[in-house]
């Protein structure tokens, strides 16, 4: 018998996967979690019936989402990541020779552990000397950490359910001041084709608080419309003027020096939608 897993995150449309096999399945304090062995894909994790990453193409987000932000800084030397309980952006960040610290904020100690077991190629660097692994609510954390860290990741789920509290006004004025003088924030920010309002109000929220915000984007190819957006937030430094003289001596799958400044080049549709 075959069986397929159907993501409906997006109304009147969905994405099908076909399944070899369930590897675990279990309901935790937060959310349905899940982690599939596909056929196209490879193991994914699934929360809420939502693909958040995959072995195959999770490289796109995972090295977007953190070097952005850590090449646009000039000397990231803490990092705080919201959100990003299987480990990616963390393994990203630790790649940056400058950074002396990187804490993990997740609030389901479930998607830490299973990630560990089921997804070692993602997780690998939460055993890192540099990585702070803290389980609790990213919202309190951030609120009880003033000025204390260069780059901030908000690596969530969609802004449904648990993660709604971290697309917002209010969430981007307690970085804002969580971040040093000169820190810098990153979110994804979710697909402009699918989901164009929450798109706009995040990156206005954004626009509120920090005095350069740009919103980038890359191809990923298991999320809805295949093309996500990211909304980057900065008190000093424009992520289009960055400094990348310094040759990047580590390696990647999708991010590069020219892809950093290609990627804010946006289609109309989207400089539309964010005008």
């Amino acid at each position: 018998m075959e069986m397929w897993l159907k993501e409906a995150q997006i109304s009147n449309a969905a994405m099908t996967y076909k399944v070899k096999e369930t590897l675990v399945k279990r309901k935790t304090e937060f959310q349905d979690l899940a982690i599939l062995d596909t056929h196209a894909f490879g193991r994914m994790l699934v929360l809420d019936g939502i693909v958040q990453t995959t072995i195959k193409d999770e490289f796109v987000y995972h090295e977007m989402i953190s070097h952005i932000p850590l090449f646009t800084h000039p000397n990231p030397k803490k990092v705080l990541v919201v959100g990003g309980g299987d480990g990616g952006a963390i393994r990203e960040i630790l790649k940056h020779p400058s950074v002396e610290k990187a804490v993990l904020c997740e609030i389901d100690r479930a998607v830490i552990e299973e990630c560990k077991k089921f997804l070692p190629e993602i997780s690998c660097a939460l055993d890192d000397p540099r990585c702070e692994v803290f389980v609790g609510d990213g919202i309190q954390y951030v609120h009880q950490h003033k000025n204390e860290f260069d780059v901030i990741i908000v690596d969530s789920t969609d802004p449904f359910g648990a993660a709604e509290g971290l697309f917002g006004g209010s969430f981007y004025k307690e970085i804002a001041e969580c971040l040093t003088e000169d820190g810098i924030f990153v979110a994804q920010t979710e697909t402009p084709f699918y989901l164009p309002d929450v798109v706009k109000r995040v990156y206005n929220d954004a626009k509120a608080v920090f005095p350069i915000t740009k919103l980038f984007m890359a191809a990923i190819p298991t999320y809805p419309g295949g093309y996500w957006s990211f909304t980057i937030g900065s008190k000093k430094y424009d992520p289009e003027n960055a400094d990348l003289n310094a040759p990047l001596d580590f390696n990647t799958k999708y991010y590069t020096k020219k892809l950093h400044t290609a990627c804010f080049a946006l289609p109309k549709y989207v400089e539309d939608l964010i005008k």
